[in-house]
């Protein structure tokens, strides 16, 4: 499956690597590492260097306890850097917004997937994201960034986020996002426990039978932490552990933070399946 990501294709059915890009003060992993233009760009050109498919760029830090940022402080940190991406480097720029303003503006300057923590459910976000005629990527979240592990809970995780995905979706579609266009995302961490994470990485699979590309994100998260022990710094053998993982179990693209080493494991991955 080839999906068109503002002029640029991508096969689908290979995993692709997403780099990380968080032009936010607070954010859980690099916070304030990339708010300035010119170190925001040096990480983009050493991401594309090593093998990274997307650059997603993030204004608005999504950390639980997270502050919410203004509308024009995310168009002032996000709009840049997406415009200068998408002008020097030959990459898929990715816009991490929740915002509608941003989602466009963004699509403007040249990125080609809108990637929404919160699914498009702020007000005006689903005709926005139609309007651009860009990819939207859809996650699952339970509650608010704000308060969302405070104390998440589910029946069954399995089916109550593929509910809830399946219901996003048909609201996209409503709007008029092709559904050639929908990636989805479990939304590991967003709201859930560290047996709620492990659950939905065991059974991957089963979301793929809604019929998207799958992304997901565990770079470097506390429930690698919470496994292991180890610190922020430290979790890059977890990360690479679960990357590897959700590739064999058929993920499209992984977000990650140490791109060169997750593209080392992919690759492999890659091989594995090529091989059989």
């Amino acid at each position: 499956m080839k999906m068109n990501f503002a002029g640029r294709e991508l096969d689908m059915s290979r995993c692709h690597v997403m780099g990380i890009l968080n032009v936010t003060p607070d954010s859980f992993s690099d916070g304030g590492q990339f708010v300035r233009m010119e170190a925001a760009l040096s990480k983009a050109h050493q991401m594309v260097a090593d093998g990274a498919a997307f650059i997603d760029v993030g204004g608005e830090s999504t950390r639980p306890g997270a502050a919410s940022v203004s509308v024009q402080e995310e168009l002032d940190r996000v709009c840049p850097v997406v415009e200068a991406i998408s002008r020097d480097l030959d990459v898929i720029v990715s816009v991490d917004t929740s915002t509608p303003e941003v989602m466009s503006q963004a699509a403007a300057l040249g990125a080609g997937l809108i990637n929404d923590v919160r699914a498009l459910q702020k007000e005006g976000a689903l005709a926005v994201a139609a309007s651009t005629g860009v990819p939207v990527c859809l996650m699952h979240i339970q509650g608010e960034p704000k308060t969302m592990q405070e104390r998440p809970e589910y029946r069954n995780v399995i089916r109550e986020v593929s509910e809830f995905l399946t219901r996003r979706v048909r609201a996209a579609e409503a709007a008029g996002i092709a559904a050639q266009d929908i990636i989805l995302d479990p939304g590991f961490g967003f709201g859930k426990n560290l047996q709620h994470n492990l659950r939905l990485l065991a059974s991957l699979e089963q979301l793929q039978a809604l019929g998207h590309p799958l992304m997901v994100g565990m770079s470097r998260k506390s429930m690698l932490g919470q496994i292991t022990g180890r610190e922020l710094d430290q979790r890059l053998p977890a990360s690479l552990a679960v990357a590897t993982i959700a590739a064999m179990k058929g993920a499209s693209i992984v977000r990650a933070h140490d791109v060169r080493e997750t593209m080392d494991a992919v690759g492999v991955v890659a091989a594995v399946k090529e091989s059989g």
